[in-house]
This record gives structure tokens, sequence and C-alpha cells, in this order.
């Protein structure tokens, strides 16, 4: 029996579908389309709603350097500390992606939500859903008990979809972006609080990750 990339990297083969947005395992074949998304622009160039400037690099670089992330997500990827990057599309269409990065989660049960979306698709609710959807796998198919998020004072969308689907402040901290200090607001998520979206997850691959990052014995080993 032959390999496959999902066999050595589970999360590849995980899908989430909820109504018209679906988020996959991001392929090299899906992550071409996330560079040149990327490329095409994410936010206004004097803005910057991400805690590391990463879309700052300059044309060509920066299909390189988000290729590179991704590898190096996968290469770097274990039960103690991980992060889930899926991409995100829109009734067939790729439209960016949804993280949950953690460390300690079988202890902590907790990790925390990023995403990002190319410009010519926000503003449509696809955020908030996407939201929903990676917050509802998480707590129904992971067991986490919380899930936290942050956003620049200055990034109200980011922080109107966090509020949106249930997350509450807790507190404000100084951060460097760029060359200045900005404030960035903290949030929290409990299940007691999340408002969920109106479509019922259909989830697959999920039993592989479990196993990948230690939740449950893996599926594919053999009994003794």
């Amino acid at each position: 029996m032959s390999l496959t990339p999902t066999d050595l990297f589970p999360p590849l083969g995980l899908r989430i579908t909820a109504g018209p947005v679906e988020l996959r395992g991001i392929t090299d074949e899906v992550l071409l389309g996330l560079c040149e998304l990327a490329e095409s622009g994410i936010h206004e160039p004097e803005r910057m709603p991400f805690y590391f400037p990463w879309t700052d690099a300059p044309a060509g670089e920066l299909a390189r350097n988000t290729a590179a992330y991704h590898w190096r997500v996968r290469a770097d990827f274990t039960p103690d500390q991980w992060g889930l990057h899926l991409a995100v599309f829109h009734q067939g269409t790729l439209v960016g992606t949804q993280g949950f990065e953690t460390h300690d989660y079988l202890v902590t049960r907790t990790g925390e939500t990023g995403s990002w979306l190319g410009r010519e698709h926000q503003g449509n609710g696809i955020g908030t859903a996407m939201r929903q959807a990676i917050c509802a796998f998480v707590f129904d198919h992971l067991d986490a008990t919380e899930v936290t998020s942050g956003a620049f004072l200055d990034n109200p969308a980011s922080l109107a979809v966090s509020r949106k689907v249930g997350y509450r402040d807790n507190g404000v901290r100084r951060l460097k972006r760029r060359d200045e200090v900005a404030l960035n607001q903290v949030l929290v998520l409990s299940p007691e609080d999340f408002v969920r979206g109106p479509h019922p997850l259909e989830v697959s691959g999920v039993e592989a990750l479990r196993a990948f990052v230690g939740l449950d014995p893996d599926p594919g080993a053999e009994s003794s």
C-alpha cells in the first residue's frame, strides 16, 4: 500500500463544511491558490491588522513567504505545539484561511483563532461564518474548553466578527506593530457563550487528526 500526503500529515485530509463555507486542509495545490490570493491583496498598505507584518513583503516575495510559512507549519507540527491552518472556500471559491494555534493542548484544551480573507471577499459575512465553523469544530470535535482571539483596536471589522460569535473582552495588551506601539484587544470564547452559525457541521478526516494531536489512539496503529 502506497503512502499519501494525508497519511504523513493528517490535517491535509480534514474537511469541515457549514452551508456555503468549507474549510479544507492546505495541500500544495491549494497552497498555490492561497499564494496568488495573498498577492492580490488582503488590506490597504497603510493598515496592518496582523501581529507580525507578513503582508509587508514585496510582490513575488509575499507568495514565496506564504508557501514557506505553511510548509514550516507542517514541519513543526507536534502534539505539544501545533497550528491547524485550513483553506476557506465559499461556494467553491478559495477566499482565505482560518487557523487555530495552540501549545500544551492536551492539558489546556485552549487555542487562538486567526484568519485572513482576500480583499474582494471581505464584508459579506464570510469572516463570521468561517470563525463559527472553526469554533464549532474545536468545541465539538477536538474537546476544546476555551478559544481565544485578539485584534488591534483600529480593526473594528475583526472585533465585530469576534463579538458576533460570542467572544468576551479579556483585557488589552500593548504590542509592537511595525515600528510603533498598538493596543490589542484580547478576547475569549467559552462553549456557553458561543453563537453558532445557522448550518450544522459536516466533518471528515477528524479521526486521524485527533490521533495526530494525541487526543485518541492512532486508528492506523496495529492492536496488540
